[in-house]
């Protein structure tokens, strides 16, 4: 656990920094569940409140950065106190990135209203359940400073990989035998590719906080034992 700043305002603005990280964290879980759920259920009211969340998202990411920004200005921070700041800039940045990642499987759902999957879809949702429970692991390890999320979280990417791998494949196979499908079966490549980046930038979140606490960078894959 870090300890405690001796600058009460420090503390002030990085309070705010985190509810900020919270806020932007709920919103994006929300807008991929609706995403991904519109591709279930071809239900385009959907569609419409993920392009809606998609706009606060982006005010927040906005105000979020200007109020980082601010803050290492104002305070001059070093070490820890720095590190908190710059993992904060990464995750909204990766929030964001999320935001977008949803509004593109949205819009795939909306092309998708008027088509029959050539898959059952039943894979695509297990694959989205665990990269919503990465999502939802990272911002808790944020809140927490927990390390250890970091390593359980490269463990579940993988397998998130790995499904993502089966699904390209299957639906590559559907394209070259069915010519008549080969548009839906696009979409959901493209609906998979995106809920895959998601579960890359949950991971990545989880990283930052191994960073703020122990000053290691895992960007580039963890360090190799000595």
């Amino acid at each position: 656990m870090l300890q405690e700043h001796t600058h009460r305002q420090f503390d002030t603005d990085i309070d705010a920094l985190r509810s900020a990280v919270t806020m932007m964290g709920g919103l994006v879980e929300r807008q991929f569940a609706r995403a991904v759920q519109s591709v279930r259920t071809n239900d385009l009211r959907l569609v419409t409140q993920v392009l809606a969340d998609e706009h606060v998202v982006n005010q927040l990411h906005v105000e979020s950065d200007l109020r980082c920004n601010q803050t290492i200005a104002r305070r001059q921070p070093i070490a820890v106190d720095l590190r908190e700041i710059i993992a904060v800039i990464h995750t909204i940045n990766d929030l964001e990135r999320i935001g977008d990642e949803a509004k593109k499987i949205a819009l795939k759902g909306r092309e998708l209203e008027s088509m029959g999957s050539p898959i059952a879809l039943d894979r695509i949702e297990t694959m989205a359940e665990l990269v919503r429970g990465m999502m939802h692991a990272a911002l808790d390890a944020f809140v927490r400073h927990d390390t250890a999320a970091a390593a359980a979280l490269a463990e579940r990417d993988d397998e998130v990989d790995g499904l993502r791998d089966e699904l390209l494949r299957e639906l590559m196979d559907c394209m070259s035998k069915r010519p008549e499908v080969v548009s839906t079966a696009l979409a959901l490549i493209f609906v998979v590719q995106s809920i895959e980046r998601v579960g890359d930038h949950a991971k990545n979140i989880a990283e930052y906080v191994v960073n703020v606490v122990e000053g290691i960078d895992l960007r580039h894959g963890y360090p190799a034992a000595g």
